[in-house]
């Protein structure tokens, strides 16, 4: 059963391991949930990792305060298209859909944390080297990150920061980053670590973690 509330206290950290936590079902089958943020019932503001088994589908809903994703595995679909892994997606405040996955699909989504006066689709595809502008407008940017094996990186944070390692290992003094691992930063915590052996590879989004309250 989702929690009504994790990860809920915005002013503090939170990193969540999410290659480690269990699967949790959702009203339809072949649809599970790895929750990593969320506030509220089924229909929660929430950050999480979904994935669709082959075949399976979820209900055509709204999207009142907006949705996000990247495919991280397989081929997600709706009425617009098919997206398939490296795909970065926004739907803006207002919009709807019906998901599904032909093929099984696993996919990073944020629900409802949209600036409601953010009107813009987008649908991009990831680099596989270099860091790359992914949206930007005057509430919020989002971006991939490369880092070599070693390097280091430091992000003084005036916003708020939620980052997804997505390949390699980041690690401080106060964290350890594996792929799929997920942290929040609030305002005025910098974002100080070193690349691993592998080098790192991160989705971050720059933004006020109150937005879309």
């Amino acid at each position: 059963m989702l929690p009504d509330r994790l990860n809920a206290d915005l002013t503090l950290p939170a990193i969540m391991h999410a290659a480690n936590l269990p699967w949790l079902a959702s009203p339809l089958p072949g649809v599970e949930r790895r929750p990593l943020f969320r506030i509220g019932g089924e229909k929660a503001r929430a950050t999480s990792l979904v994935r669709y088994a082959p075949g399976s589908h979820f209900n055509a809903h709204e999207h009142p305060g907006g949705e996000e994703f990247v495919v991280l595995e397989g081929v997600f679909e709706d009425e617009r298209g098919q997206y398939p892994a490296g795909s970065y997606v926004r739907n803006p405040p207002g919009s709807a859909h019906a998901p599904r996955s032909g093929e099984g699909c696993m996919i990073f989504v944020r629900l409802q944390q949209f600036h409601p006066d953010d009107d813009q689709q987008l649908a991009a595809t990831l680099s596989t080297q270099g860091d790359q502008l992914l949206f930007s407008n005057a509430h919020e940017q989002v971006y991939l990150k490369h880092l070599q094996p070693g390097a280091s990186v430091y992000l003084d944070n005036r916003r708020g920061l939620e980052c997804l390692l997505l390949q390699g290992s980041l690690a401080s003094a106060d964290f350890s980053l594996q792929p799929l691992s997920w942290m929040r930063l609030p305002a005025g915590t910098p974002l100080q670590a070193s690349a691993g052996a592998q080098g790192a590879r991160l989705w971050i989004k720059d933004a006020p973690l109150t937005l879309g309250l």
